[in-house]
């Protein structure tokens, strides 16, 4: 008989715990959602103040329609900074300069891009001139990234979007 009785309270026992277990757990699953709204508010909130109404990104994605390509006639060849202990070594590359045609400064700069080339072939010029040709070999991109900057600091727009760098020879 003390057998049974202690059966009897052991599967009453086991019987609350599953109903204490349940009540807790939508309990707490309301209060979980609740708090996944309220987070997901927050970040909605502070993506809008990352971006100000009307300013364009940086990283607009320009179509093939709209790009306008501007390739310089002939290969630069540059001079590289020298390493310790190496003899004077060149990079000879073809250029090309990728511009956006729906830019709001396209109009005003795409005629004196060919009447600028020397300018910008001096600033190509003196941005890979800074750079070894461990550098070079190992980082391009970064370099193309400053060679842009560049141009677009001369220009004082960013009507050129991309540069193009072809046919990398080392010498």
């Amino acid at each position: 008989m003390k057998k049974n009785i202690m059966t009897v309270i052991i599967l009453s026992l086991l019987l609350v715990n599953i109903v204490l277990t349940s009540v807790l757990m939508f309990s707490v699953m309301g209060t979980n959602k609740k708090t996944a709204e309220l987070v997901a508010n927050i970040a909605t909130v502070l993506d809008l103040e990352l971006t100000v109404p009307g300013q364009e990104e940086a990283e607009t994605v320009v179509s093939l329609e709209d790009t306008e390509i501007y390739s310089f006639d002939s290969e630069m060849t540059i001079p590289l900074a020298p390493e310790e202990g190496e003899r004077q070594k060149y990079i000879v590359f073809e250029v090309a300069l990728s511009m956006n045609s729906r830019h709001k400064d396209y109009k005003e700069y795409s005629g004196t891009v060919e009447e600028k080339s020397v300018l910008i072939k001096d600033t190509i010029t003196s941005v890979v001139s800074a750079h070894t040709e461990s550098e070079c070999r190992s980082n391009f991109e970064e370099i193309k990234e400053e060679i842009l900057q560049a141009i677009q600091d001369l220009f004082q727009s960013d009507f050129i979007y991309k540069v193009a760098i072809n046919e990398v020879k080392f010498g």
